[in-house]
């Protein structure tokens, strides 16, 4: 009975630092690399580094607007200038873009001005690195 009351503390002490070393996003970390630049009327540019998949670029705003900007996990974030091939940036706002329609679907899209997400909701994509196919 001891050894199996040490064999099971054992796997619950290993199994966070595995998962996160395996890549699964467990941990106080995120798992996509992102840099944002504000830019002027309230707009921020995403740069995603190593992949172009549209939760890196969902990440790197969501955790930038509840870290940086303090905003609450309920503030809806707005694409208001889509992912472009050769920049490889995605513009994003925290109002809707002037004469875009408000797109809300379930599909995860950085290819359409006015889609939009929760803060909390695109912060949600950096600890969910399984998803990252680098499209």
């Amino acid at each position: 009975m001891r050894f199996i009351k040490l064999a099971c503390l054992m796997v619950a002490l290993v199994t966070p630092a595995v998962s996160q070393a395996v890549g699964y996003g467990v941990g106080a970390r995120p798992a996509f690399r992102t840099t944002v630049t504000p830019l002027a009327d309230g707009i921020y540019e995403v740069a995603a580094i190593g992949t172009s998949a549209p939760v890196a670029y969902w990440c790197g705003i969501g955790d930038f607007a509840i870290r940086t900007l303090r905003t609450s996990a309920t503030q809806r974030i707005y694409i208001s200038k889509p992912y472009e091939r050769g920049v490889r940036t995605v513009q994003f706002s925290l109002t809707p873009p002037a004469g875009a329609e408000d797109v809300t679907t379930y599909s995860v899209t950085v290819k359409t001005v006015g889609a939009n997400m929760t803060a909390g909701s695109a912060q949600g994509y950096c600890y969910d690195n399984v998803i990252d196919f680098g499209f």
